[in-house]
């Protein structure tokens, strides 16, 4: 098996796994499955499902990612990142349609991790990447405020202002002993580790609010009022409904699905290396989470990726191998098989206080409020995303933002490059310290010297052309410099043939000096090289100058 895509478990059984190791794994595989339980159920109800689909996922997906992975330590299953998404496309589409596009994400990932995308993936912008989380985190606070509350709501709108008109309009109908059991959920879950680590406050929460309802018998809504019970098996693998029409509607949030199942699960693995000193094989780990994500719809689940809370509480524990994230799949399988009936007695006002957690560390509020002090074009994006995350569509956050980002970096980088005729611009316009100056050396009469700094690429062409208009009369020789230029686009390669074409109309030679390797191989691959002639490319400076020599005394062919 080529090393590259070979998961992390055949490499560490080839290094030698000891029963003190498993047993450091065993115990860590089985908090983490008891602190997954609440988290997948409330995911996926949040998400628009019903809470066995959550279980599904976190058994049938942890095990595989776990199994098939490029991370020592990743546990997978479903996460908040998800829920806006998920929630959107079941309402159009209802569970099939969430199952095509999670099946279709799944081979997305595949295809990212055997294109080697996963080295890719790091270039989304950090102020999308928080826009859209703090957005996802925004819109799943808000969906928890009916069951937080106890409103008695028939049906909430999908849209995020739509949520708080509705909430507006029912608060009169407000469950106290909801709102009761949801703040000694909330007040349990944030203050418990102050307690202890070992324990998961999120258990401790369900457990104590549950007790609660059931001795004081309070009337609010469990889940198995509102989804009846949960069943104790995983169901038969089966295949979706799918269709041609399907799969043009959904392929676009199959493609955010993968998005962001691919991002989160790297960044989960990012932070494990962080906190265990390895390094996880990125595109192995896609190729692992698309066949997770494959199987998942397959076995009635939902999409799922890494997930870091799950997965630094795997490390804090002991889990230091793939074999943990396998024990806290076969944790939550066990727990469903012999509780799973219990779990309908878990009162909602405690899970969407759960969730209004998971919210609040998702919020990341502190790096968002850090970000607005970025530059302009950082903050522009940042709001942009986070404001049509929540506004509009997921989908479109992400889109709309990668690609202002990608704008407004590509005009940073136009600003950046400057160009100008250094025959003519001494003195304080050039470094005087650089041993190569132009000013240190004696240019022949009928020679001008053209020098670019920074990328030339289609954003800065306009700038190239703007500065060869300046010239009122073609000289005998035109030195290049590109010593500068490290990058070269078809833009660019097109610019510098334009003037290569001017100057020969006009019977004047171009020189390149200085030519890096980039920049070199594209005019290679273009013939560019061949009608210049590579006479006319020289290493530097000094040596272009002793080509305009040879031309201008006629010892050298033009």
């Amino acid at each position: 098996m080529d090393s590259r895509f070979r998961p992390k478990l055949i490499t560490i059984l080839r290094e030698g796994y000891d029963r003190k190791q498993f047993s450091s794994d065993l115990i860590a595989g089985i908090i983490v499955g008891i602190v997954a339980l609440p988290l997948a159920i409330a995911f996926a109800i949040a998400s628009g499902v019903g809470p066995e689909k959550g279980l599904y996922t976190a058994v049938i997906a942890g095990f595989v990612v776990a199994a098939l992975g490029g991370s020592r330590a990743q546990i997978t299953g479903p996460t908040g990142a998800f829920i806006v998404i998920i929630y959107g496309v079941v309402s159009q589409y209802g569970y099939d349609g969430l199952a095509v596009a999670t099946l279709i994400a799944g081979f997305l990932l595949i295809a990212m991790g055997l294109t080697g995308m996963g080295t890719l993936l790091r270039f989304i912008p950090y102020p999308v990447t928080i826009g859209f989380t703090s957005g996802i985190a925004l819109i799943i606070f808000s969906a928890q405020i009916r069951d937080f509350l106890g409103l008695q709501i028939p049906l909430v709108p999908a849209e995020f202002i739509g949520k708080w008109i509705t909430y507006s309009e029912y608060l009169r109908t407000f469950n106290a002993n909801a709102l009761l059991i949801g703040l000694l959920s909330l007040i349990v879950v944030f203050f418990w580790p102050r307690v202890t680590h070992r324990i998961p406050g999120s258990l401790v929460a369900i457990l104590v609010a549950t007790a609660l309802v059931q001795w004081m018998k309070l009337p609010v809504d469990t889940i198995g009022s509102r989804f009846g019970s949960v069943p104790n098996h995983l169901p038969a693998p089966h295949l979706p409904d799918i269709s041609f029409e399907l799969i043009r509607k959904l392929f676009p949030s199959a493609i955010t699905i993968a998005l962001l199942g691919a991002i989160e699960s790297l960044l989960s693995a990012v932070v494990a290396d962080g906190m265990l000193g390895t390094r996880h094989r990125s595109n192995v780990e896609l190729v692992a989470q698309g066949i997770g994500n494959v199987l998942s719809p397959i076995f009635g689940g939902i999409p799922a990726t890494g997930a870091i809370a799950r997965t630094a509480t795997n490390i804090k524990n002991g889990g230091r191998t793939p074999v943990s994230g396998m024990i806290h799949s076969a944790t939550l399988l066990l727990i469903m098989i012999f509780f799973g009936p219990w779990a309908a007695l878990i009162p909602m006002p405690a899970l969407a206080a759960i969730l209004i957690y998971v919210a609040y560390n998702m919020s990341e509020w502190q790096t968002f409020l850090q970000t607005l002090r970025s530059p302009k074009s950082d903050v522009a994006v940042l709001l942009v995303t986070f404001f049509l995350t929540i506004l509009i569509d997921l989908t479109v956050a992400i889109e709309v933002g990668v690609v202002l980002a990608a704008i407004l970096f590509m005009q940073r980088m136009a600003d950046v490059t400057q160009v100008g005729f250094k025959t003519r611009e001494l003195g304080e316009q050039e470094d005087t310290e650089d041993p190569k100056a132009i000013s240190k050396r004696k240019v022949p009469q009928g020679v001008e010297v053209f020098e670019i700094y920074g990328s030339l690429f289609f954003a800065a062409v306009d700038q190239f052309k703007d500065a060869l208009r300046r010239v009122e009369k073609n000289p005998k020789v035109l030195i290049l410099r590109m010593r500068h230029v490290l990058a070269l686009d078809a833009s660019g390669l097109k610019a510098i043939e334009d003037l290569y074409k001017k100057l020969q109309k006009d019977k004047s030679v171009l020189v390149l000096s200085g030519v890096h390797a980039q920049p070199l191989v594209a005019m290679d691959h273009a013939g560019f090289l061949d009608k210049i002639g590579e006479e006319n490319v020289q290493p530097d400076i000094d040596q272009a100058l002793k080509r305009a020599q040879q031309i201008l005394e006629g010892t050298g062919r033009g």
